[in-house]
């Protein structure tokens, strides 16, 4: 079993649905699959939880390709207001929904051992190999930041992928660490700095378990779609989803994931149309 962390409110279904099915294409083991979301409008109107029926949806979808998976919402609004309502990272560079993570060791019934990882990533082998990796001995596996590596410390972590030990992370108190760190000090990259700065002991791994650039690669197997950094024609960045698929085409030349899109595009519709069924009926 592969025991999955996802984050994030009602936009992170065209993530969710590409990711996962990435993920069922290539790994015959059993998904269990949870999503931390949270209802925030009073930060902003948008800031609404995913939806029972998009979860609905996702546990059918995987459930199609492995019967014994399942996806799980898990409301943590007010874990959430408790832990960070109005502190000083609620409008940091990213939404507080990438602080939910930070939650983990406060929810019931987390496996000891999970996987997190960010909407915006794509599983390009078998996600077995990585889960598998030991980390008995450490609070969590991660890559370094493309950037962060040279910028800030050689072992700064990109937390995008985070093969998390939560039984060691209660040992040492990481979580509640960086949680105190998020409410006491205004970081640049918040959740990202919070937990590297309250690390006790972190295992880093090979770039191919956190790509950040390279979106073609056959033995990557963490293919992540974040923002870049590009210096020509003139210093800019790129921010381009696994979703955005005219720009995965075109700009980033990536075609290693277009069954999987292919797919995801033929769920989405199939999806939207229930929804346009169901609003239908309910108006007449």
């Amino acid at each position: 079993m592969v025991n999955l962390l996802l984050c994030g409110n009602k936009k992170v279904f065209d993530g969710a649905l590409s990711q996962l099915i990435s993920i069922l294409n290539r790994t015959e083991e059993q998904i269990n699959c949870y999503i931390f979301t949270m209802e925030l409008t009073r930060v902003n109107p948008e800031y609404t939880q995913i939806t029972d029926k998009q979860v609905e949806f996702l546990n059918e979808v995987v459930k199609q390709k492995s019967p014994k998976s399942n996806v799980k919402k898990v409301d943590v609004t007010n874990l959430y207001e408790k832990e960070f309502g109005n502190c000083k990272n609620e409008t940091a560079y990213c939404t507080p929904y990438t602080l939910l993570r930070l939650l983990a060791d406060l929810v019931p019934n987390i496996p000891e051992k999970i996987l997190y990882l960010d909407i915006d990533i794509m599983v390009g082998g078998n996600l077995l190999e990585l889960f598998n990796i030991d980390i008995e001995d450490y609070e969590y596996a991660a890559v370094k930041e493309k950037y962060g590596c040279w910028a800030i410390r050689p072992d700064y972590i990109n937390a995008g992928m985070l093969l998390l030990n939560m039984k060691k992370i209660k040992q040492t108190k990481l979580l509640e660490k960086a949680r105190n760190m998020i409410r006491e000090r205004k970081l640049l990259f918040a959740d990202q700095d919070a937990l590297f700065w309250s690390t006790t002991k972190k295992k880093l791994l090979p770039r191919k378990y956190n790509e950040q650039s390279r979106f073609n690669n056959p033995k990557t197997i963490i293919c992540h779609f974040c923002k870049r950094l590009l210096l020509f024609p003139y210093p800019h960045t790129e921010n381009f989803k696994q979703w955005n698929i005219e720009e995965v085409h075109k700009i980033l030349k990536c075609h290693y994931f277009d069954k999987d899109l292919e797919e995801y595009l033929k769920l989405k519709q199939e999806y939207e149309a229930k929804e346009k069924t169901k609003e239908y009926e309910i108006k007449i």
